[in-house]
């Protein structure tokens, strides 16, 4: 961080004791993925039809399963594009942080749609176990490949973005998990193509709700915390209070909230008391940039107050 200015003279521009300060960097938007979007909904929207097809035909629940997943992969991806598309567009009146949240929700509602497909797919499989089916091993290895390619290569789209996007994440989940899923079909008919064991067909099906439901989980669970603005993931909230009461001239924080905007994008308020300062420009904007270089909160909101004059807020905020 460069140096604080503690000259009370320095960088005064007339503010009285309390001032706010806004972080820079919120104009820097989340790397776009449209033609990833787009390629993946493309292919899925193909083999979702295939594997509809040539299930019906071979009499393959592993490939009606499947492709009654992929089908949810194909909603999820327009969710989550639908998303990416709305947290670009600028704030309103109305709306003044944006549409970013939408992400979050496409994110929750990308899992629960997976909880309902999986929940599907589970139930048929176990009737499957009481009535078993014949199935042509050879239809669902041919078509269950072609998945492994599909999949993958959709993977392989959005991969750059899974570690800073749950948004993206959620997708490369999906089409992983869904080459996984096809390579297990592609055993499956092999097996059933030389053995003739029937009861292969339903345990493949449940081993893809074993392998979506893993992937589902952590989905769940971190687009929930989101939801409900829970300090995103990576960011220990312990440490930014450290941080800023570690700052020079600065005796007590309070009221810190750290939230998320987007999927991408972090918000962080705060309000510093420094008894024997006064309020600059130079502290502010040089402390919006340190906790978006250390933190990667890119909207941060800083009040300052000397101390002499009690805050509105509750002792309960204090950290």
């Amino acid at each position: 961080m460069r140096p604080v200015p503690m000259d009370d003279h320095d960088h005064d521009h007339g503010h009285d004791a309390t001032g706010h300060a806004h972080g820079p960097g919120h104009a820097h938007g989340p790397a776009k993925f449209d033609r990833a979007f787009a390629i993946g909904v493309g292919l899925n929207i193909a083999f979702v039809a295939i594997e509809a097809v040539f299930g019906v035909l071979a009499n393959s629940l592993a490939l009606l399963a499947d492709a009654g997943h992929n089908l949810s992969d194909v909603a999820g991806l327009l969710l989550a594009w639908g998303a990416a598309w709305l947290g670009r567009r600028r704030p309103t009146a109305k709306r003044t942080y944006g549409y970013g949240q939408t992400t979050v929700l496409a994110a929750l509602a990308n899992a629960m749609l997976l909880l309902v497909a999986i929940g599907a797919i589970g139930w048929e499989a176990i009737r499957r176990f009481q009535d078993p089916q014949p199935v042509h091993g050879m239809t669902v290895m041919v078509v269950a490949t072609i998945g492994i390619g599909i999949n993958g290569a959709t993977a392989l789209l959005f991969m750059r973005g899974r570690k800073g996007d749950i948004n993206v994440r959620g997708a490369f989940l999906h089409m992983a998990a869904d080459a996984a899923v096809s390579a297990g079909v592609v055993v499956a008919g092999l097996v059933i193509l030389f053995t003739r064991w029937l009861w292969l067909d339903p345990v493949v099906s449940l081993g893809v709700v074993v392998v979506v439901a893993i992937g589902t989980w952590g989905l769940l669970k971190d687009s929930i915390a989101l939801a409900i603005d829970s300090v995103p993931a990576g960011i220990d909230a312990d440490e930014v209070a450290a941080f800023l009461r570690s700052l020079p001239g600065v005796s007590e924080v309070h009221d810190l909230h750290i939230w998320p905007l987007s999927t991408t994008l972090t918000a962080l308020t705060a309000h510093l008391v420094r008894i024997d300062a006064q309020i600059d420009d130079r502290f502010t904007a040089d402390l919006a940039a340190e906790l978006q270089r250390r933190f990667g909160i890119a909207h941060a909101t800083v009040q300052l107050e000397r101390g002499d004059v009690p805050c509105h807020l509750e002792p309960a905020h204090v950290v």
